[in-house]
């Protein structure tokens, strides 16, 4: 049977991040309407899940490839705030990252080393802070 099943998908698309996005959505709205009961919600959401299943399923790559970079392309930014936030959350554990107040570039130190004299790597700019 799972041989059968990677045959059939040999050539197609399959699953990007566009397609899980889609998914996603589907799954917020089916929860929704759950709770609302508006007819309007499930058949959006089956509209979004058929045209998943199209994506998947779809033998024209370059076109469904295009899609998915443009959808990329359009979320570049928030992904990347919210790769920087959860960076800045683990890090934080283990560092303290301060502003250069010359030119503004962010520098991280190491927690628990006291009060310390930090040059900034940018402008070479000196000031103290404690760790």
């Amino acid at each position: 049977m799972r041989r059968r099943l990677e045959q059939f998908m040999q050539g197609r698309y399959g699953t990007d991040e566009l397609t899980k996005f889609l998914m996603a959505i589907c799954l917020i709205l089916l929860l929704a309407n759950t709770f609302t009961r508006q007819p309007l919600l499930y058949w959006l959401a089956l509209v979004l899940i058929g045209y998943c299943y199209f994506r998947m399923f779809s033998r024209n790559i370059s076109g469904r490839n295009e899609e998915n970079q443009k959808y990329l392309s359009w979320t570049a930014g928030i992904r990347r705030s919210f790769t920087q936030t959860k960076n800045r959350i683990v890090q934080s554990k283990d560092y303290h990252i301060y502003k250069c107040p010359a030119c503004g570039q962010k520098i991280r130190i190491p927690r628990g080393k006291g009060k310390i004299c930090i040059t900034c790597p940018k402008c070479r700019h000196e000031f103290e802070k404690r760790s």
